[in-house]
């Protein structure tokens, strides 16, 4: 196998990217069947769920978008592709990460949330697993929350810290082109891993200081978590509006990353893990999304990108499946959300 095989991976998901940026059911539902698998594995954010096939992606999730934002455009600034680490199988596997957010006119209700008549913006993390030309596994999280904040219906706490539209990358290179250079990808990997490690220490074997962070972040660093987290700069703003809530209230946190055993894979200074799911953690402590601890155990599903510079993370793209956590510990965030629209739902 050579490197041009990423090339040609990025080019089968470039024609699902083309076919999502004019994007018409007909030709959105052919692509799908050309590119997927007939039984590809479909990992979608709660409520969606997985789904099994090219046909039940687009059922289940393009179909009901595109009836509620006609005019669906999807905009990508990171693709990347690459091998992953061996797994605990010893193989590697060949995946192509995006990000971007779709938007369009919200006209009509989507998983009953109320339409604005405004163009609004979701983002999106998608990962494909793909083998012999076919995209055999697709774990993709939507950022449900944010079309919920633009159509003032967020029924949950506020974020700690900034919602906006979250940018692509500051070098404005994240669509991958050109031979793959083995050796900084890995070099970029290998810095992602020893961070992640770092951070897994705290705090089962010292304090904070023991994470490094100074070491492996940049000084301007900006992390753009998910809508109900927020977007923060420096290592000041991570810690105070998403780190220290986060180890406070999930200290035994494991899996995944934490234990450097998630699957990683790199193309120049990006680096991605997909995961699904990617950690276990018990809710044991305050502060983190107005959860009341009550040693609730849940799993949480994360796809993220890094984009390395200097020797240092700069950026790191993170969403999280949060409405499945708020499912996990018997919250129904829709329903509370039907509540508080419940004028706008035309009951009244």
């Amino acid at each position: 196998m050579t490197h041009d095989i990423h090339q040609q991976n990025k080019q089968l998901i470039g024609k699902l990217r083309a076919a999502l940026y004019d994007c018409e059911e007909a030709g959105l539902q052919g692509c799908l069947r050309e590119v997927l698998a007939r039984d590809c594995e479909v990992h979608l954010a709660f409520p969606l769920g997985d789904q099994a096939g090219p046909d039940a992606l687009f059922e289940q999730g393009y179909k009901p978008l595109l009836a509620a934002i006609p005019d669906l455009e999807r905009r990508d600034f990171i693709v990347i592709g690459g091998a992953t680490n061996p797994g605990e199988s010893g193989d590697s596997e060949n995946w192509v990460g995006c990000a971007g957010f779709y938007t369009g006119v919200f006209e009509h209700p989507w998983l009953t949330i109320p339409p604005t008549q405004h163009v609004v913006a979701m983002r999106f993390h998608e990962f494909f697993r793909i083998e012999d030309g076919k995209v055999v596994e697709l774990q993709a999280l939507w950022d449900i929350p944010q079309v919920m904040m633009q159509a003032q219906a967020w029924p949950m706490t506020p974020s700690l810290a900034v919602e906006w539209l979250v940018p692509g990358p500051a070098t404005q290179d994240g669509i991958r082109s050109g031979p793959c250079d083995e050796a900084q990808a890995n070099a970029s990997i290998r810095l992602v891993q020893e961070m992640i490690t770092a951070m897994g220490k705290h705090p089962r074997e010292g304090g904070p200081e023991i994470m490094a962070l100074d070491r492996y972040w940049h000084p301007k660093l900006n992390w753009y978590g998910p809508a109900g987290i927020g977007s923060m700069r420096r290592i000041a703003g991570f810690r105070n509006w998403h780190q220290i809530p986060f180890l406070k209230a999930l200290p035994d946190r494991s899996g995944g990353g934490y234990t450097v055993k998630g699957l990683m894979f790199g193309d120049g200074n990006y680096v991605a893990e997909p995961g699904w799911p990617n950690m276990k953690a018990t809710i044991t402590g305050d502060g983190w999304l107005g959860i009341a601890p009550a040693n609730q155990p849940i799993t949480m599903c994360s796809l993220d990108f890094w984009r390395c510079e200097n020797g240092r993370i700069r950026e790191n793209w993170v969403l999280v499946d949060l409405l499945s956590v708020y499912h996990q510990i018997g919250v129904d965030v829709f329903s509370r959300m039907r509540e508080l629209t419940y004028a706008r739902q035309g009951r009244l």
